[in-house]
């Protein structure tokens, strides 16, 4: 059985990649902060033996040392990096907020690099063998025709540069990291207004990490499978 280990899982994307992916039959791994408070996960393990919940603020080490632990020897078919934050306090020029930044560095950049530390022995012993994390097409600067959103853009570009040498770094293992775009999605990030909805965004993810391979390795992915260009 695959299995899926998921940051970010009580709502939006993470939440359909779960709902997703248990209906494919696959073991998954779920990760939020405030599992008491994840009620529609909570009503998914109810229906669900292959759902587990775990505690995890990507900025606490403690607990993602213990979820390390939980999982020894577990092999992880596809970590997914998909907690992040918009950083709305550190969008606009002249308005910088050193908390807001500090905190989109944290969550966006630095968790994501943490868990491929903590978990790229499950991922290399396991069938997939794939690292994705969830970045933005905001953090392309060769798409940037608007500015703004500076904390937001800067970290999902930083993220997409700790990837790429992911990709080579763990190529001996066979490993395959990935960036992805989820596309304009209508979240609580993306808005009322986004283009496609959670269930189609999680629908074309799982396409691309159904069909790619090692030769994929380091690739932005925008949501329709083409390249996007940095």
């Amino acid at each position: 059985m695959p299995t899926l280990l998921i940051t970010g899982a009580n709502r939006g994307i993470g939440l359909e990649l779960c709902k997703q992916y248990l209906a494919e039959g696959w073991e998954v791994h779920a990760c939020c902060r405030k599992p008491k408070k994840a009620n529609e996960l909570k009503t998914l393990t109810e229906k669900n033996k292959n759902l587990t919940i775990h505690e995890l603020d990507v900025t606490n080490d403690k607990q993602m040392d213990k979820l390390k632990k939980a999982l020894k020897n577990k092999p992880v078919d596809i970590l997914l990096n998909n907690a992040g934050v918009h950083a709305l306090g550190a969008s606009q020029f002249g308005k910088t907020d050193d908390k807001a930044w500090e905190e989109a560095v944290a969550i966006n950049l630095i968790a994501p690099m943490k868990m491929m530390e903590h978990f790229v022995e499950n991922v290399a012993i396991s069938d997939k063998k794939i690292i994705a994390s969830m970045s933005s097409k905001m953090g392309s600067m060769d798409d940037n025709s608007s500015g703004g959103s500076y904390a937001y853009r800067a970290t999902k570009a930083a993220l997409n540069a700790v990837m790429v040498s992911a990709a080579h770094d763990l190529r001996h293992l066979d490993i395959t990291a990935l960036i992805l775009h989820p596309g304009w999605v209508r979240t609580d990030m993306g808005g009322p207004n986004g283009e496609i909805s959670v269930q189609e965004s999680a629908q074309k993810l799982r396409k691309i990490l159904d069909e790619c391979d090692i030769t994929d390795s380091g690739k932005f992915f925008d949501i329709d499978g083409s390249i996007i260009p940095w």
